[in-house]
């Protein structure tokens, strides 16, 4: 049987991250797997450890391709966000290990990470396939034409202004509003736990076949979120006072002219992210959240 083919790619933001590398690469190895490490992620490696180095023996990759058979990520949200630019419509499986703060996202706790692993290298868990958005703009962006995609959310957001922005927003062709604010957030499921919520906007199960547009402080207080069908194509045409605007998808940003026009629209692929039998989304809300925590609960 030939053995399971591993990437990984992580961040360092915390001086002990390679400690739990070096402890993954020991259970890749334990279970007779192949780890292959990004080509990016390895010369971050090389700054930081001293040669010679067990972790510098292994071998490097720069494009993931289809011969790959799981993805490990090693960080936090951010870090699994970075990772899904480089999966694509792949489809590999992604897994995350959480040596952050939060993590919605990378949901292997960092002190569980030999009984996780162990069990995902078995074969022992399911996808959970996310649906995520696709991006166009007029006038075209090269920043965006490469990676025209997000996992969590598109966000409209002003630049160098504290002047408020102009965005109307129509629905399948039809006028929605024009929402005077400091931007806007086009959101997906998985990513309702994350600006879109700290804006105010809903928490989405996963699988639910939507997105949220929820405004960022608007002008007008009657102006809500609102939660859409994912089969509806987003017209979004932006002007105000600056010249400039930023348009983020998921942790990448580009600048974009005044006047400009954005179509949103349902990426023609998924992602699949690695869930453990014993994990759940309403296990990780709840833990995340601090929901029952009360003492009065």
């Amino acid at each position: 049987m030939k053995p399971l083919k591993i990437g990984i790619f992580g961040q360092f933001y915390h001086d002990d991250a390679d400690i739990y590398l070096r402890k993954l690469l020991e259970i890749i190895k334990r279970e007779n797997a192949q780890a292959s490490i990004e080509k990016k992620f390895f010369k971050s490696l090389k700054k930081r450890l001293p040669e010679p180095d067990i972790i510098l023996e292994y071998p490097v990759f720069e494009n993931l391709d289809k011969s790959f058979d799981l993805f490990l990520s090693i960080g936090g949200d951010g870090t699994m966000l970075k990772t899904i630019s480089k999966i694509k419509d792949l489809g590999v499986p992604l897994a995350g290990i959480n040596t952050d703060r939060l993590g919605f996202l990378a949901s292997i706790p960092k002190d569980a990470m030999d009984e996780s692993v162990t069990k995902i290298l078995r074969g022992d868990y399911t996808c959970s396939q996310r649906s995520l958005l696709s991006v166009s703009v007029t006038p075209e962006n090269e920043d965006i034409t490469k990676l025209n995609f997000a996992l969590n959310d598109v966000g409209i957001l002003r630049k160098n202004t504290t002047s408020m922005i102009k965005i109307e927003a129509f629905l399948n062709g039809e006028y929605l509003n024009t929402y005077w604010s400091d931007g806007l957030i086009i959101s997906t499921p998985t990513g309702s736990t994350a600006y879109s919520l700290s804006c105010g906007g809903p928490i989405m199960y996963p699988t639910v076949n939507s997105f949220i547009l929820t405004p960022i402080a608007p002008h007008n207080l009657n102006v809500r979120p609102i939660v859409i069908p994912d089969d509806t194509e987003i017209k979004l045409k932006i002007s105000g006072r600056d010249k400039n605007y930023l348009l983020s998808l998921d942790s990448r940003v580009a600048v974009l002219p005044d006047l400009s026009e954005i179509v949103l629209k349902k990426a023609p692929f998924q992602v699949n992210l690695v869930q453990l039998q014993e994990e759940s989304f309403i296990k990780t809300l709840r833990k995340k959240m601090l929901w029952g925590e009360d003492k009065r609960n």
